[in-house]
């Protein structure tokens, strides 16, 4: 057996176990030693198989053999999938391209899965348990477009997939470029209304008010028992309205009780998502739980360094779904991590945090 061929058997094995230990659901506990050790077979994998990342880490003093805690695994920023191929195994059975920025000349980057099936062990009993945990089917109504217009992205893969597996009808009412069918809207929402059948309406928080500005489509009243699935996404629209603002507009167009708009928080280069729990009773501003095989931590804009519990920096994602690709995640998000829970505060602004920009740095010189 040669060396490509013992890498994909032991990703795949790897993968398999993670598909059974996800599909156990977010509730299961996970200890600190359970969590740490497939952290480190997710390493092996990735070091051993992904060249550029393995430079990155040897370049910074780390090897698989080297490292005990998965927190000395270095994390790789956002933005490297905007200019490099992280995948760890092959080949890619889905393409999920990013957003271009302003900053990055427009470069959308791309986050290449090759185990579909592992990424949807990941997000589908993350979504049920958030946003259906009645466990009961619900009719759909999607701001955001249906797969099959939107190829590469990520999160009309994820209301593609949810919808196959917990959905009565699934309603899409924008096009792949995000423009509302006002006709497919006001006849989705009429029969939904007749029929008295609960609906979970999702879309980012730009498509709400969108919808909620430039339609004379009527949003509601949505049918008792409606829940809303808002994702965020203003960046790069040059305008964001305030959280509270926004969610009172949506429950007046709606008749969806504030309570009931849960925030989903992921991106594209992470194939696990957090989700604020208020279903299942909390209030908002509660934080964002992630599910146990995906570990957050806040650390220094400019070191690096784990900060101290309740204090806010950037981001950092240790994704076990993501084995196929990197783990290890650096974003330019800031928030801090509380009794397990991620409290978000936004986006960095203005120029790159340095130490992103010193991983970045890194990489592009090993890639090169």
């Amino acid at each position: 057996m040669i060396l490509e061929e013992r890498d994909q058997t032991a990703f795949h094995s790897l993968a398999a176990r993670l598909e059974v230990l996800f599909g156990r659901g977010p509730d299961q506990a996970w200890t600190d030693e359970e969590f740490g050790a497939l952290a480190l077979e997710v390493f092996e994998v990735q070091f051993t198989s992904n060249v550029v990342y393995r430079g990155f880490c040897e370049g910074r003093g780390v090897t698989s053999a080297s490292v005990d805690d998965w927190r000395e695994i270095p994390a790789v920023p956002t933005r490297a999938f905007k200019h490099l191929d992280l995948l760890s195994a092959s080949p890619a059975e889905a393409t999920f391209q990013t957003s271009g920025t302003t900053s990055d000349l427009g470069l959308r980057g791309r986050h290449l899965i090759p185990r579909v099936s592992l990424y949807e062990a990941s997000l589908l009993p993350c979504f049920s348990a958030h946003l259906m945990p009645e466990g009961k089917s619900l009719r759909f109504i999607s701001l955001i477009p249906d797969p099959e217009d939107a190829r590469g992205s990520s999160l009309s893969y994820m209301v593609g997939a949810a919808a196959r597996r917990f959905a009565s009808r699934t309603d899409y009412v924008v096009d792949g470029s995000g423009v509302v069918d006002h006709g497919v809207l006001a006849a989705a929402l009429a029969d939904a209304q007749a029929a008295a059948e609960a609906v979970l309406m999702l879309g980012t928080a730009f498509a709400f008010m969108n919808v909620m500005e430039h339609s004379d489509v009527c949003l509601g009243p949505l049918p008792q028992g409606s829940r809303i699935m808002e994702t965020g996404g203003f960046k790069g629209r040059g305008r964001a309205v305030p959280r509270d603002e926004l969610y009172e507009a949506m429950s007046r167009a709606t008749s969806v009780p504030v309570e009931r708009i849960v925030n989903e928080y992921g991106m594209t280069e992470l194939l696990s998502q957090l989700y604020e729990p208020v279903l299942t009773g909390e209030s908002l501003g509660c934080g964002h739980i992630a599910p146990p095989w995906l570990q957050v931590r806040a650390v220094d804009p400019t070191t690096l360094r784990e900060l101290p519990e309740g204090e806010a920096g950037l981001l950092t994602f240790f994704d076990l779904a993501n084995a196929g690709s990197v783990a290890h995640i650096l974003t330019e998000d800031f928030g801090a991590v509380r009794d397990g829970r991620v409290f978000l505060e936004g986006r960095a602004a203005g120029a790159e945090p340095r130490g992103c920009s010193r991983a970045m740095d890194e990489l592009m010189a090993v890639a090169r």
